[in-house]
């Protein structure tokens, strides 16, 4: 039996913002928001310099592969107290307003922000609001801003012993971190925040963080939790990861699991409502260093995987070196620069899927006029196929999610008409015939 979704999430844009008025900056979303895509940007890995500098360099051929809006990893300072291996990491602040040496000063990163935008970009950065790093500025100034376990010592993350945990009962501390999120966007006029660990944050502080911060322009959050985990996030955020469908999809390659298991994990997600889009993504910088490249997790099917993330309702997330494509675990806490080459292997192949994200009204995340219909094959335990349809406009997406060929055809009634392959411009019309041979790792995508 088909099964039918309609999807109609609704991106969270902003105009001027007060406490009173945060419902209103939900209502109007911001154009840009339904149509771009994000792709992480690890400068201590992107280049032997390690610096904004050698990094700018690189941004007119992001540009050229159809990147919308850059995200930085963190570019405060490292605590070196307790910190890991020799260079630490990133997500342990040594001070909130300043820039990491290791990547340059703050006129080079405002220069860099400065010639993103003029190519186009939209730029947001790391915000690691849960924690600190051990000597952390506040650590002497405000001792007070922190958790502290009974014998009065500091109390540390989660299992990270290089980090410990901020009092968000302390509205001091609240205060503080305002405005130092406002300083970025003083300073430097970036675009948005990506909020590390979001949920391990009281949610209210985020409902009074965003407005007080947009009262300086508008911005675009993007938060680390998932909405069917933590529903109540998605009223504050603009677009939240995936992590749901990360692990489900990674344990359906490797452990075999049916396919209709992430099925009806997209129903869920779909069923959340029009409160904020979701992130999805095959790598980021956790995954690749922890848990393995995208093709240690994904194998044969990591370019549907890549499709599926470009096409699906919501917003398309990269990371650094994907392109090319990185076949190595990064080092977190050491200099281990990804090995560029001149040759961009999977460039086209992404730019081809930007291009059509940004360009195609059917492909627009969070819009409510946009329809997402799973479509019935003969072959359902292998092919994720669907239809998304915006008036006129359609787009149809047939993926082969197992480790064999597949030869199957559609049936249903959601596909009908002449579309063409926007891989090799060859067309079809499918009231003829939606028959397909499949060979293994094969996708495709048409527009009508």
């Amino acid at each position: 039996m088909r099964k039918l979704i309609l999807l109609a999430v609704i991106g969270l844009g902003i105009v001027s913002c007060t406490t009173q008025n945060l419902k209103n900056t939900m209502d109007l979303p911001k154009e840009w928001k339904h149509t771009t895509n994000i792709y992480e940007v690890n400068i201590r890995q992107y280049t032997k310099e390690g610096t904004f500098k050698a990094f700018e360099k690189e941004m007119p051929r992001l540009k050229t592969m159809g990147v919308r809006t850059l995200w930085f990893m963190p570019i405060t300072p490292i605590a070196q107290q307790n910190k890991k291996g020799s260079l630490g990491s990133q997500y342990a602040a040594a001070d909130y307003t300043s820039i990491n040496p290791e990547f340059g000063t703050l006129n080079d990163f405002k220069h860099m922000v400065n010639e993103a935008h003029r190519l186009g970009f939209k730029v947001i950065i790391d915000w690691v609001a849960n924690h600190t790093g051990w000597d952390h500025i506040w650590t002497k100034t405000h001792p007070e801003f922190y958790l502290k376990d009974p014998d009065g010592k500091f109390h540390i993350a989660s299992g990270m012993d290089d980090i410990i945990e901020l009092d968000y009962k302390n509205q001091d501390m609240r205060k503080a971190m305002i405005e130092a999120m406002k300083f970025w966007v003083k300073e430097t006029d970036i675009d948005g925040f990506r909020c590390d660990l979001a949920s391990w944050v009281e949610v209210d502080f985020w409902q009074q963080a965003r407005p007080e911060v947009e009262t300086l322009k508008p911005l675009f959050w993007l938060g680390e939790f998932d909405e069917l985990e933590s529903p109540e996030y998605g009223k504050v955020f603009d677009a939240s990861y995936s992590w749901t469908w990360m692990h489900k999809s990674n344990d359906y390659y490797n452990k075999n699991l049916p396919l209709q298991d992430l099925k009806d994990l997209l129903i869920k997600y779909s069923n959340i409502g029009d409160a904020s889009m979701r992130a999805w993504f095959t790598s980021n910088h956790d995954e690749n260093s922890w848990n393995g490249t995208e093709y240690e997790k994904y194998g044969v099917i990591t370019k549907p995987m890549a499709v599926f993330s470009a096409t699906w309702n919501g917003i398309p997330l990269l990371y650094s070196g994907q392109e090319l494509p990185n076949m190595k675990r990064l080092e977190f806490f050491e200099k281990d620069v990804i090995k560029w080459t001149n040759t961009y292997q999977n460039a086209d192949f992404y730019k081809t899927l930007l291009n059509i994200k940004a360009s195609n009204p059917a492909l627009r995340g969070g819009d409510p006029n946009v329809s997402t219909y799973l479509l019935n094959t003969t072959a359902n335990d292998k092919i994720l196929a669907y239809v998304r349809k915006n008036g006129k406009n359609e787009v149809l997406v047939v993926l082969n999610m197992s480790k064999e060929p597949v030869d199957f055809s559609i049936e249903d009634n959601n596909l009908s008409g002449s579309f063409r392959n926007i891989f090799d411009a060859t067309k079809r019309n499918f009231d003829s015939g939606k028959n397909f041979n499949f060979k293994v790792s094969d996708y495709a995508v048409f527009e009508k």
